[in-house]
């Protein structure tokens, strides 16, 4: 039978977790927190375990349950309800923004390197793509007169990530709004991926929302990353743009229809206690930062760090034996021989680093086990 073209790539990121993500101890390259069991997240709040019990198991309201909705809106400025399209997870929404936003032949600038779906949706969609590269040198920055000189009168929309995936960037304020006001001039859509908003380890680096700052923006957001929350697969867009909301709607009803009714409840029950789901987030996150500033100074030879700003997530540079073994074959090795899972930086198109996960609780355990298994590795 006659092999069938494939639209889009096969994802790099997803298909090495793939491989890998369900057969070694420890998952040191995760993008997610640390999770919760649905008795967690019930016990947020009186009554949410009588609630889930006599949840009626039909169908949902496709743009999320008005309650649902209600929650979603509550972490923005300006946004209510009718402004919120939810999806299940992350994904979803990013696939149908890009086909009810973009058409053949339109342009598309995205903050880079990426999450590959940004940028892959668009270019199996017939759109030529532009990377707006961040610079390691400076610390992985973006800078706003660059993007001013990618514009071309067909760009369709700007991409941007911040805090970013996989470097853990965020852009200062000033830079944010540089670029909002640029985009705004140009009048095209800014599609601001925040799934790690709410996940900076000091407050006074949080980001607005885009949302609530340019009425062609959307910004994206998902239980999976500072909620902790991937099982529930709950994702969603909010913008001021009712007319995009409405076109992807109706092009959710190719995809999921609608949302789980189960994953709808207990992800309200959740944002309706986010800041104890957020503080709890934060706490780890800067006691796991401050252990993989001490991995790292003890392993030198081997990594060279550019501190994240937020998230969970890191893109340490290899050095020394790493480096001339390659990122991939590391990773290889790790996860075969020391059931440690890194990322290596070729899933992003960036050879010579891997990306950290420290977002879980056994991150001590992880790094034990990882400095065990490097020195295996390098130095016998």
């Amino acid at each position: 039978m006659k092999e069938l073209p494939m639209r889009w790539p096969p994802f790099k990121l997803e298909r090495f977790f793939g491989r890998y993500e369900f057969n070694v101890d420890y998952v040191l390259g995760a993008s997610d927190c640390e999770s919760m069991t649905v008795d967690g997240v019930l016990g947020l709040e009186t009554g949410a375990g009588d609630r889930l019990l006599h949840c009626w198991l039909g169908y949902t309201e496709s743009q999320g349950s008005p309650a649902l909705r209600d929650e979603v809106a509550a972490i923005y400025e300006t946004v209510g309800s009718d402004d919120v399209l939810v999806h299940s997870g992350a994904e979803e929404a990013i696939f149908l923004f890009m086909h009810a936003a973009l058409h053949p032949g339109d342009h598309l600038i995205v903050h880079w390197p990426c999450y590959q779906s940004l940028a892959e949706v668009a270019r199996g969609l017939g759109c030529c793509v532009t990377p707006w590269r961040a610079q390691e040198a400076s610390g992985w920055s973006l800078d706003p007169d660059e993007l001013q000189a990618l514009l071309r009168p067909n760009t369709r929309a700007v991409v941007v990530n911040s805090p970013h995936n996989p470097t853990g960037y965020q852009m200062p304020r000033e830079a944010f709004q540089a670029m909002i006001d640029r985009v705004a001039r140009h009048g095209c859509w800014l599609f601001s991926d925040e799934v790690y908003r709410e996940s900076e380890y000091a407050d006074s680096d949080r980001l607005p929302a885009a949302c609530d700052l340019y009425d062609r923006a959307v910004s994206l957001g998902v239980m999976s990353k500072t909620y902790g929350l991937p099982g529930l697969r709950i994702g969603w867009v909010a913008s001021h743009d009712r007319l995009l909301l409405q076109r992807m709607l109706q092009l959710k009803d190719y995809t999921t229809i609608c949302n789980a009714a189960p994953s709808e409840v207990l992800a309200e029950v959740a944002l309706r206690h986010r800041d104890k789901l957020v503080q709890r987030t934060v706490a780890l996150l800067r006691r796991n930062l401050a252990l993989m500033d001490k991995f790292i100074m003890t392993h030198q030879a081997i990594f060279e760090w550019q501190r994240p700003i937020a998230g969970p997530i890191g893109f340490p540079k290899l050095r020394g034996a790493a480096a001339a073994l390659g990122a991939d074959v590391l990773c290889d090795q790790l996860a075969q021989e020391g059931g440690v899972l890194l990322i290596p930086g070729t899933v992003y198109d960036v050879p010579g680093h891997v990306r950290v996960g420290f977002g879980r609780a056994n991150l001590p355990e992880a790094l034990e086990r990882l400095a065990m298994v490097l020195e295996q590795l390098l130095l016998d």
